[in-house]
């Protein structure tokens, strides 16, 4: 059998438990990935196309938790 593939994103607990600095420079460092991702797909060199879902939608969640930290303060 296969063994199981851990995922890269963290998850919202992990998230949860950053400083919102520390949330800021992940979601930026995301945001990079991303952007690195949509250009190497739209050159054709991105042979996992399923990453630029699970990096849009980890960008989602990080921005997710920053607005509920917002709404707490």
């Amino acid at each position: 059998m296969a063994a199981a593939k851990k995922s890269k994103t963290p998850s919202a607990e992990t998230l949860r438990a950053l400083s919102e600095e520390e949330l800021r420079t992940k979601l930026q460092e995301e945001r990079k990935n991303l952007f690195t991702l949509r250009m190497q797909h739209a050159t054709a060199q991105l042979e996992k196309v399923s990453e630029l879902k699970a990096t849009r939608r980890s960008v989602a969640r990080m921005e997710t938790i920053l607005t509920e930290k917002a709404q707490r303060a």
